[in-house]
């Protein structure tokens, strides 16, 4: 049997979406049950301030034309340009913490508009109780720095952009 309201289901995606964000969670993982053979599993993921929203229902909730159309609406909006494709991103090597300075209270090694140089050391992830210092692949202008001090990163992350 299918759920018969979406709009609900769309509704708690975003109430988990929200509450991600105002508890400062870096994910939540929910199971809604419907009936005996209906079930919505959710799973919210925030990395590098991007929240992703992962679903995953049984067949008979999935052919329903309602969520095909409200859900490309709503992917139009959150299109904004992905940092990780930018071709001048720094991504991290690795999982940790990143901080922007060498100790606390420091100045930062480099900030936006700063001038670096190829091998010059950008950021520290911390990693395994290992401090590793993170060289700027090139020589340019950093333009964004897409990481807080002492917040998690993922491998992979966007880290900053430099151009």
């Amino acid at each position: 049997m299918s759920k018969q309201n979406t709009d609900t289901d769309v509704a708690f995606i975003s109430a988990l979406a929200e509450l991600l964000n105002k508890n400062d969670l870096t994910e939540l993982s929910v199971k809604r049950e419907y009936g005996e053979d209906d079930s919505l599993e959710v799973r919210v993921v925030k990395q590098a301030n991007v929240v992703t929203v992962q679903a995953a229902a049984p067949a008979p909730a999935i052919h329903h034309a309602a969520p095909a159309a409200a859900a490309a609406p709503a992917a139009a909006p959150a299109a904004p340009e992905d940092p990780a494709q930018h071709p001048g991103a720094v991504t991290s090597p690795m999982v940790g913490t990143v901080y922007l300075a060498a100790e606390p209270g420091a100045s930062p090694f480099v900030t936006v508009g700063a001038q670096v140089s190829e091998g010059q050391t950008v950021l520290i992830i911390e990693a395994m109780k290992t401090m590793n210092h993170i060289p700027a692949p090139r020589a340019g202008t950093v333009k964004r720095i897409l990481v807080e001090d002492g917040h998690p990163v993922e491998y992979g992350a966007p880290l900053l952009i430099i151009e």
